[in-house]
């Protein structure tokens, strides 16, 4: 079944955009990979089977996956998506088309700033500016002092239509915004307004970043990847579709780390949702295996592709019986790094999902950018075999034969810093509350290590670090939870400023707290980000802060919770700030606010802009 063409189609041929909505999977895929599990299961389970469900029309499973029952689930899946399972699932076309939920006076007219063929300038290109990822933004780029910072308001809001979470980072280059949202759309914004140049509806959601660079017919393309592992290369100023190629086939797998472009060649990372599966003891865990994959960036080509362990295979049974495969899982959760000195890509790995274990779990792995040979690895964690199944009161020890796994992963970006004295080293933060830094060519060699939060399966330090050639700074997340889905106001938040050189704690601000917010958490989970002078920081509690890099002292803070006017028409609300952190780029802040997933705890669907005035 192929995703219908609508409203979007007919209004960007309305007003001469390239921005057809591209197809997504098809039902049976989709239901077999994300339903089948729960929806037949012979009475073992509330689900409705899948007579229950033809009896329904396309339209009612639409509002139990946006805002009914089933919206938890639905959040996990794009508005394509969505829409073919609908059909499918109830046997019935919609009887009507959407109503578009987009107002076309919120796309740009004659009178929009002309599209600036151009890499130069004030940008925050990719997920950490540069590709060693320290987001650090220089000031001559960032536009932004720290005399500017507590004069900074918002300028708009952008609503994302149908989304409870907003979390993707910000792209700004030539005086665009390029966003992506969970639903699944990307957007081309104006920098200084607000309004939409193009749009396009992709497969799946986008949580990555986006990457801009030169195409060899002289003009740019955005390149980035989506939650069904495909990747697809644009037109920065029209938004029609150069290609798109599928990374892995595993049904389960996706790409959430941001691709990284350098030289003609897309580095993308490829992740998967399956250790989330494993509380279904019939569930048949598991197979996923994490790679990183090289693709020529003209054409989508694969040049290489190196998986982080071998092929999965039969190990042994569960007490239900179902088939147990492994060893699983060890994803790439993060944005490559790379070292252009030594021809390095550096990223961080995630944790098993069953056993037996391996050597490059809960890792940091340096891959050869030409060829994808494994150059090194440097384990930090043994035997850390984890999934939703260890949650449970009794864990099977089929997948989960070690009750104590910690969840370690590596969900932030290494660092690559040069030190004023020439030293060069890798940053690496973990959901352990621990930073190391690395040496990079002694294979990892740890030059020094620091605790600085107390750790856990939401981090420690979660989304990423940044650093300013001098420091490096870590948002504590520690988040928690009372019991069931009810978070801890009093756990968790706070940053710290790491001496480079010495490893040393150089100062610590704890969070302000929630007051009398409910739900609510402090833990500051989204990814930071430093221009000099200042460190801004998102929390779960809805809060967007700047410190000084000096003391640690909080200069401005917005609580982004509240609903806003937004300039494409979208009832907009902000919530929760994780994942993406905010861009920096000539002269304004661009941040997302809202997030409803996993520790996510105030859903939301906006993207903020603010200025000094």
């Amino acid at each position: 079944m192929k995703l219908r063409v609508y409203w979007l189609a007919s209004i960007c041929l309305g007003i001469g955009l390239a921005c057809a909505p591209l197809q997504a999977q098809d039902g049976e895929t989709l239901y077999r990979t994300h339903c089948a599990i729960c929806h037949e299961t012979d009475g073992g389970s509330s689900a409705p089977g899948r007579e229950q469900l033809r009896q329904m029309s396309p339209e009612q499973i639409l509002a139990a996956l946006g805002r009914g029952v089933m919206s938890s689930q639905g959040a996990e899946r794009s508005r394509a998506e969505q829409r073919v399972l609908a059909e499918y699932l109830s046997g019935k076309p919609f009887g009507v088309e959407p109503v578009n939920p987009i107002p076309q006076s919120a796309f740009c007219d004659s009178s929009a700033s002309p599209f600036q063929n151009s890499l130069a300038g004030p940008a925050w290109n990719g997920w950490g500016v540069e590709v060693t990822n320290t987001r650090f933004q220089p000031g001559a780029a960032a536009g932004i002092s720290p005399d500017d910072v507590p004069r900074l308001q918002l300028k708009w809001a952008f609503g994302f239509p149908g989304a409870t979470s907003a979390s993707a980072q910000p792209v700004v280059l030539g005086g665009r915004v390029y966003v992506g949202s969970w639903v699944g759309d990307l957007y081309s914004l104006d920098a200084k307004t607000g309004c939409i140049h193009w749009m396009v509806e992709t497969e799946s959601g986008v949580r990555s970043a986006v990457s801009i660079g030169r195409t060899s017919g002289g003009g740019l393309a955005v390149y980035f990847g989506d939650l069904a592992a495909n990747v697809y290369a644009l037109d920065a100023e029209t938004g029609k579709q150069l290609w798109k190629v599928k990374v892995d086939d595993y049904p389960l797998a996706r790409v959430t780390g941001s691709p990284t472009l350098h030289d003609g060649r897309l580095y993308v990372p490829v992740s998967s949702r399956e250790e989330s599966r494993v509380g279904n003891s019939r569930y048949s865990c598991c197979r996923f295996r994490g790679s990183m994959v090289a693709l020529d960036a003209a054409t989508g080509r694969q040049i290489w592709k190196t998986y982080t362990i071998p092929q999965p295979r039969q190990t042994q049974k569960n007490r239900i019986g179902t088939q147990i495969w492994g060893p699983s899982g060890v994803a790439v959760w993060v944005s490559p790094t790379l070292d252009l000195k030594r021809n390095v890509l550096y990223v961080g790995t995630g944790n098993h999902y069953s056993p037996p274990s391996t050597s490059t779990s809960d890792s940091i792995i340096a891959f050869d950018m030409d060829t994808g040979a494994i150059r090194w690895v440097r384990q930090i964690i043994e035997n850390d075999i984890w999934s939703s199944g260890c949650r449970q009161p009794d864990p099977d020890p089929a997948v989960c034969p070690d009750t104590d796994a910690p969840d370690f992963d590596f969900p932030a970006s290494p660092i690559l810093v040069e030190l004023q004295d020439g030293r060069e080293m890798l940053i690496a933060s973990q959901k352990s509350g621990l930073i190391y830094a690395l040496d990079p060519d002694q294979e990892g060699k740890t030059i020094w290590e620091l605790r600085v939060a107390k750790g856990g399966t939401q981090g420690g330090i979660l989304f990423g670090s940044a650093a300013d050639g001098e420091n490096v700074y870590a948002a504590i997340s520690d988040f928690a939870r009372l019991t069931g889905r009810v978070p801890n106001p009093d756990a968790g938040g706070g940053i710290v400023a790491v001496s480079l050189g010495s490893g040393q704690k150089l100062w610590h601000t704890p969070p302000p707290g929630c007051g009398d917010r409910r739900p609510c958490s402090p833990a500051q989970a989204a990814a930071i980000t430093v221009i000099p002078g200042v460190v801004f920081s998102g929390s779960v509690d809805g809060h967007l802060r700047a410190y000084s890099t000096q003391d640690g002292a909080i200069l401005w803070d917005y609580d982004t919770v509240r609903e806003f006017t937004a300039v494409n028409g979208v009832q907009a609300k902000g919530g929760s700030l994780n994942n993406g952190g905010p861009a920096v780029a000539g002269g304004m802040l661009f941040t997302n606010s809202g997030y409803s997933h996993h520790s996510g705890v105030i859903a939301g669907n906006v993207l903020l802009a603010f200025s000094a005035e």
